[in-house]
């Protein structure tokens, strides 16, 4: 009995999709038509963001689960401030560009780091190591520069010497890179999936 009902419902998702592609080009020939007796050049355009898609992930134990999960965590943690450092980034230098002079210049950087200093300085002490690992990692794959190149060219080597030794300390490194074919496999998917709104 299913099995012969099989081809009548098959049948009639054909003709639903074929009565809607007839009622789409309807439309859009409506539309072609009402464009052209307007005498416009002009074409509507819609620009849709990448979409990945991805097969759901396989854990060989219960501690694979947990890290994959600490992980989506981390990334959704982090990954706003990384995104907030593009954009501070991009702004502050516009900014320092328009100042006449290379002490002016100077001034607004240490006025700046100091101000940035106060305000996340307590959100980034409530970080978790591999967080603040993760977010170093982050800003590299934002701004396509390792943080250390980005402090050496704003406030220069020794600073920049300064902050890298600061969090060697904690077994970190300013100058790590994003590597999204290697160690950072999971967390690029990751990153993608949160950008689309998926996680």
């Amino acid at each position: 009995m299913k099995l012969r009902l099989l081809p009548v419902i098959l049948f009639g998702l054909f003709l639903i999709s074929g009565c809607l592609e007839t009622k789409a080009q309807n439309v859009l020939n409506q539309e072609a038509q009402s464009s052209d007796a307007n005498n416009s050049d002009t074409m509507k355009v819609v620009t849709l963001n990448d979409i990945y898609v991805y097969p759901p992930p396989a854990f060989k134990n219960p501690a694979e689960e947990a890290q994959y999960w600490k992980l989506i965590r981390d990334v959704k943690k982090t990954l706003p401030y990384a995104k907030m450092i593009y954009a501070t980034l991009i702004e502050t230098y516009e900014y320092v560009e328009t100042l006449p002079t290379e002490k002016e210049r100077e001034a607004h950087l240490k006025r700046m780091e100091k101000d940035l200093y106060a305000q996340y300085l307590p959100i980034l002490k409530r970080m978790t190591l591999s967080q603040g690992k993760l977010l170093i990692r982050l800003v590299d794959r934002e701004c396509n520069q390792s943080s250390y190149d980005l402090l050496k060219a704003f406030l220069g080597p020794i600073r920049a010497g300064f902050w890298n030794t600061f969090a060697g300390i904690f077994g970190a490194s300013l100058k790590s890179t994003w590597d999204p074919d290697g160690k950072d496999a999971a967390a690029e998917r990751i990153v993608e999936l949160v950008e689309q709104g998926v996680l």
